[in-house]
């Protein structure tokens, strides 16, 4: 017999995302990379029941606020008993970390451990509007600089 263990109704997710604390990034005018990798991530399968493990990786360029660990630690530990695939647990935790630090940009990378022959790796990306028009601000005077060098050159 198969059994699910479905546990995402709206109340257990708003109560996931008040365990997130954020505090003021000291360098807002930086752009930096900030890694952290939970080595431990465990939740449960939806159709079996069963325990799943996994790594989880989230690198983050900050904006105003970063993300405190230890309330991250215990936000990730909060999926423990959660029947939900490894695809929903990926994009949940991007959609609420992008909501409680609005970065510049973010990536989730899950990777879980081997099941029935099978090891998943699933990638979840964001990146802030007003940070892909900047970027794409700076590639553009970029290679308009690069084609005046190359008209003087000629």
């Amino acid at each position: 017999m198969i059994r699910t263990r479905m546990s995402n109704n709206n109340n257990q997710q708003e109560n996931k995302i008040d365990l997130l604390e954020v505090f003021d990034n000291g360098y807002p005018d930086r752009d930096y990379l900030i890694k952290h990798t939970a080595l431990e991530f465990t939740s449960v399968c939806p159709k079996t029941g069963q325990p799943d493990f996994g790594r989880i990786i989230i690198e983050y360029i900050p904006d105003k606020k970063c993300i405190e660990l230890k309330s991250l630690k215990l936000y990730l530990q909060s999926f423990r008993n959660d029947g939900i695939f490894y695809e929903n647990v990926t994009n949940r935790i991007l959609d609420d970390l992008v909501e409680k630090l609005s970065p510049r940009t973010m990536t989730i990378i899950a990777k879980f451990t081997t099941r029935g022959g099978i090891f998943s790796t699933i990638r979840a990306d964001y990146e802030s509007p007003e940070y892909a028009e900047l970027q794409d601000m700076y590639l553009d005077e970029y290679f308009d600089d690069e084609n005046e060098s190359e008209r003087r050159i000629s």
